[in-house]
């Protein structure tokens, strides 16, 4: 990462390039959690069948736009801090849980698997909280908006999981 030489405090400044990095590593690793999960969600909200799987799949399909709206947030914010928003070519899938069932009707598997993403989502989020404080205000302020919605989401899902336990 290049240097600065412009901002003598905060985050931006060269006496914190070090931390910088590391911020943006987490932002990196939130950035692809989002943009799998948009590719989950859609594949799902979009597989599913079944007139109790509608509301999954139409929750499922909104979430799409507002998780999307997360990795565009994460990969400003890694431009800018002097970092480079990650290419198609550097990406590895992790999500073995979210991936479609092959029986579409298969509701709670995809509700389980929302719940692990968005849990996953909500710890990974709190790193980067934690690794902002005192030194990168704007991005830990960023991220704990963006928690409020993973929160949401999995409190959503949880609640749809109980129906059908």
């Amino acid at each position: 990462m290049p240097t600065t030489r412009h901002a003598s405090a905060g985050i931006l400044s060269d006496a914190n390039a070090a931390k910088r990095e590391e911020i943006v590593a987490l932002l990196t690793k939130a950035y692809w959690m989002e943009m799998e999960t948009v590719i989950s969600y859609l594949s799902n909200s979009k597989n599913l069948d079944g007139v109790r799987a509608e509301e999954i799949a139409e929750n499922l399909a909104n979430d799409v736009t507002e998780e999307l709206g997360h990795a565009t947030l994460f990969a400003e914010r890694i431009k800018d801090l002097y970092g480079t928003p990650p290419g198609s070519m550097d990406f590895t899938p992790e999500q073995t849980y979210l991936q479609p069932p092959s029986d579409p009707t298969d509701v709670v598997t995809v509700i389980r698997g929302v719940i692990e993403a968005e849990a996953g989502a909500i710890e990974h989020y709190n790193r980067i909280i934690e690794a902002c404080d005192g030194v990168d205000w704007a991005t830990q302020d960023m991220v704990i908006d963006i928690l409020r919605d993973e929160e949401n989401h999995l409190r959503t899902f949880e609640r749809y999981l109980s129906e059908y336990e």
